[in-house]
């Protein structure tokens, strides 16, 4: 008997309907499995034949062939274990059939998706949401899924979505007409995200913070240079907690990423605050950019919608570092592979930070430095003048003076902040609206002419600074958006040279490192 059920599979975050088809005919005892099945699906072929015997099902003595349709994509995972035993059950004619003895009709309207244990119960997968959502937008009303993914698929509406926590629960939903979908929820961004640090408790660095706040809320890459100890890592840490809120389109997009990649924590569900990815400098470039036998995504993808920072910047080997000027320039990184060629969203805020030398104290009051020029010329080049030019902000972070460290005042918390760099992103969200641009950092050409008119005395800075630094035209298109923001932030319509002058100041290092 030939039986045929519905399932789902993924390239990349896209998703596509895989036809199981279950055939049992004459012939020496035996499953095979087609359709370019990786190991795991071809693994199946046992977890399905313990979990139908231990679920008290018959399994028969018969030659099974197994055909994962369409033929000529590859199959990875173990997501088709479940619609697998269902086709064997059907074509074997227990449990999901009619009073006819054909498969049921209902099975027809379903797709069934997870991972069996030996015993018969259904396990977690990855992958779920983007499944969701996709079934949904190729009018897919029915998906039944394992119980641990539940939390996960509560916030997709227009699908009715079954959990279920064994294949007999399964057999009893096709077979139920009163079965019930889990219920859906509204997404509900938090308004205050966990930082391990916040800005209240940063001594000194007054100039360092206010970049801080302007990346933040701008969205612009960041680097801080200073020399070990003078609180860089602290000041990264504390961005969390002053990023804007998310969007319920961000949430989804990046709940989608960490789904696939299976590090979405299963009681949550969802991914409400802006991830923040910290790859050692040891990461191979395949850590960060994705791909591997399962082209899966990468550091970059993982931090989507928040921040990479990036520690000790010099100490990532330079094909690593080169790795990220596509992505940043395009919000996107494409893993391509012999099998397949997959597109991950990769639109991040970089942070980095650096010593500006070898031994880390040139430049330093209170420490001698022990480096030679070319010693720092060397470290210094490490980082290539494009992957520079990508960097909107550079920020010296001074050595904290004693009294500055012991004193009792608190600065400006990261709530305080966070307000400023919430009503400076909700004008951008405004000026912006019916596009694909959320932020100033990923402005257009077009935009930034219409939006980043300068005065003349703007214009009369910007030229001086241009010829004296010998910035490139990336740094000029770059200067004028974080001069549009720090305007944003001033509550101000237009840009004035007061701004066109700070944006210019986060750019001297330009000159240092060419």
């Amino acid at each position: 008997m030939l039986a045929r059920i519905n399932s789902y599979a993924l390239s990349g975050l896209n998703g596509y309907k895989v036809s199981v088809e279950v055939d049992i005919h004459a012939g020496l005892p035996g499953i095979e499995v087609v359709g370019l099945p990786d190991t795991a699906v071809k693994e199946s072929r046992e977890r399905m034949r313990s979990a139908i015997k231990n679920s008290g099902y018959d399994f028969t003595p018969h030659k099974i062939t197994i055909n994962l349709a369409p033929a000529h994509t590859k199959k990875e995972g173990s997501v088709f274990d479940l619609a697998i035993a269902l086709g064997v059950l059907c074509a074997t004619e227990q449990g999901v059939v009619d009073e006819h003895r054909n498969p049921l009709r209902a099975l027809e309207d379903y797709i069934f998706l997870g991972e069996l244990s030996l015993s018969g119960s259904v396990r977690k997968i990855n992958g779920v949401m983007p499944i969701l959502i996709s079934a949904r937008e190729r009018g897919f009303k029915k998906v039944v899924i394992p119980k641990e993914n539940a939390n996960e698929a509560k916030y997709i509406r227009g699908v009715e979505v079954y959990a279920v926590g064994s294949l007999r629960e399964a057999v009893a939903l096709v077979n139920a007409s009163d079965a019930l979908p889990i219920e859906t929820c509204d997404i509900s961004p938090k308004s205050a995200a966990r930082a391990s640090e916040d800005l209240k408790y940063v001594k000194g660095q007054y100039s360092a913070k206010r970049a801080l706040e302007i990346a933040a809320a701008g969205g612009h890459n960041m680097l801080m240079i200073g020399s070990p100890g003078g609180g860089k890592t602290m000041l990264a840490k504390c961005l969390p907690g002053i990023l804007p809120d998310m969007t319920e389109d961000e949430i989804l997009e990046t709940t989608k990423i960490h789904s696939v990649a299976g590090i979405l924590d299963p009681q949550a569900g969802i991914v409400t605050e802006r991830p923040f990815r910290t790859p050692h400098h040891t990461s191979s470039k395949i850590a960060l950019t994705g791909g591997g036998s399962t082209s899966h995504p990468g550091e970059i993808s993982y931090a989507h919608n928040g921040v990479l920072f990036l520690d000790e910047l010099p100490e990532y080997p330079r094909g690593v570092l080169e790795i990220l000027r596509q992505p940043l320039e395009d919000g996107v990184i494409t893993v391509s592979r012999a099998a397949r060629s997959v597109e991950y969203p990769a639109d991040f805020m970089l942070v980095a930070s650096m010593n500006p030398c070898p031994c880390g104290y040139y430049g330093s009051a209170a420490h001698a430095c022990s480096c030679t020029p070319s010693q720092i010329q060397k470290y210094m080049s490490r980082i290539s003048g494009p992957l520079l030019d990508r960097i909107d902000l550079h920020i010296d972070v001074d050595e904290v003076r004693y009294d500055e460290l012991t004193s009792d005042g608190l600065s400006e918390s990261s709530a305080t902040v966070k307000a400023r760099v919430n009503a400076a992103r909700a004008v951008q969200t405004a000026r912006y609206a019916g596009t694909n641009v959320h932020s100033n950092a990923n402005m257009s050409n077009a935009m930034i002419k219409k939006y980043c008119a300068l005065d003349a005395a703007g214009e009369r800075i910007l030229s001086n600074a241009f010829d004296k630094l010998g910035f490139s035209a990336r740094a000029y298109t770059r200067i004028l958006k974080v001069a549009r923001t720090i305007a944003d932030l001033d509550g101000s319509e237009n840009i004035q040279s007061k701004h066109i002058a700070e944006a210019v100041m986060y750019r001297s290092l330009d000159k240092a490192v060419k």
